[in-house]
């Protein structure tokens, strides 16, 4: 959770920063592209979220944290040599998102579905409040100093950076995530009513 929080905040709030000092992009004219990136972000779950309940949310989330993660590594690359535009840079953050987005729903809830029934939403709301404030605050602070050095090679760091942590997160969730698709949630883990 603090490397998705990490990933999403660290782009999504330096998005407009690098369109405008990268690419040349008008303040006022920002939002048409953070526009089809929003539509991203919603497609993503629509699309994909079936197949975290089909196929299972643990391969699903290794996927899709792994695609994100290869996908920001090479996107960063193509910025930090100059070859796309701030329509294919937006074009490439829409594909990333569109996968990461779903792998995002789905951990807020997987990492609750190992505690009993009556703590799940406080184990939500806990792994939530901890990843975001540690990847939610860290993100944009270092990618609002990568981007203020004007350095096309910093701010590709940081996105490896951004891409090794979704690799970390993919290995983790494929490593001690719950196979628990189709079951019900008290077969996941037993409630702390149960009577024996």
């Amino acid at each position: 959770m603090t490397a998705q929080a990490f990933f999403y905040n660290a782009i999504f709030f330096t998005f407009a920063l690098v369109l405008t000092d990268f690419y040349g992009i008008a303040a006022g004219q920002v939002g048409w592209y953070i526009l089809p990136f929003a539509i991203s972000n919603f497609l993503g779950p629509l699309f994909l979220g079936r197949l975290f309940d089909t196929l299972g949310r643990r391969p699903m989330i290794a996927l899709t944290y792994s695609i994100s993660g290869i996908l920001l590594a090479l996107s960063g690359y193509l910025f930090s040599i100059g070859v796309l535009t701030a329509t294919t840079q937006t074009i490439a953050w829409m594909v990333i998102f569109f996968c990461a987005s779903p792998a995002a729903s789905a951990a807020y809830l997987t990492v609750s579905e190992t505690f009993p029934l009556e703590v799940r939403a406080l184990a939500i709301a806990m792994f939530y409040a901890i990843g975001t404030g540690i990847g939610g605050v860290a993100g944009p602070l270092l990618f609002g100093a990568l981007v203020e050095t004007g350095s096309r090679a910093s701010v590709f760091a940081g996105y490896l950076f951004g891409a090794a942590l979704m690799l970390v997160a993919a290995a983790v969730g494929w490593r001690f995530g719950v196979a628990a698709e189709r079951r019900p949630l008290e077969s996941v883990a037993q409630p702390l009513a149960t009577v024996e």
